[in-house]
């Protein structure tokens, strides 16, 4: 099964796009791994919703995204046209120091390239592109 969405880049639209991946997934799914796509899905789409057209006289642009679950697989790939940023390059954060001495930000994909089986990224004809991949046992 294939669905591609074109959401505006707007935190309001996270729930819009869970119940889509939802719907998508059924009941195959326990709730941990419920829990640990919605973790992924919110930080990489509530980033580009912050930071992606931040440079924008306009502050928003879309967000493309294709979901496919085929063979017990959810892949999910989220496309924008803002500014180039891959954020596997972001130093994972270091967890043996308190939250209080710890960088603020890198938690969240930090999770993401934790819980998901496989995390990529490209820019490519002028977009970013990161796919997320998570099998459904």
């Amino acid at each position: 099964m294939n669905l591609d969405l074109k959401i505006e880049a707007k935190d309001e639209n996270l729930e819009e796009l869970n119940n889509h991946i939802h719907k998508l997934i059924g009941n195959d799914c326990d709730e941990n791994t419920v829990n640990f796509i919605d973790l992924a899905v919110e930080e990489i789409f509530v980033n580009i919703c912050h930071y992606a057209y931040k440079e924008r006289p306009e502050k928003t642009g879309n967000v493309e995204i294709s979901i496919s679950y085929d063979n017990s697989v959810l892949e999910i790939s989220f496309s924008d046209n803002g500014k180039a940023f891959n954020p596997l390059q972001k130093k994972d954060p270091d967890l043996t120091l308190s939250a209080e001495e710890r960088d603020i930000g890198g938690l969240g994909i930090f999770l993401t390239k934790k819980y998901m089986d496989n995390v990529e990224y490209e820019y490519r004809d002028g977009k970013n592109v990161l796919r997320i991949k998570k099998a459904i046992l």
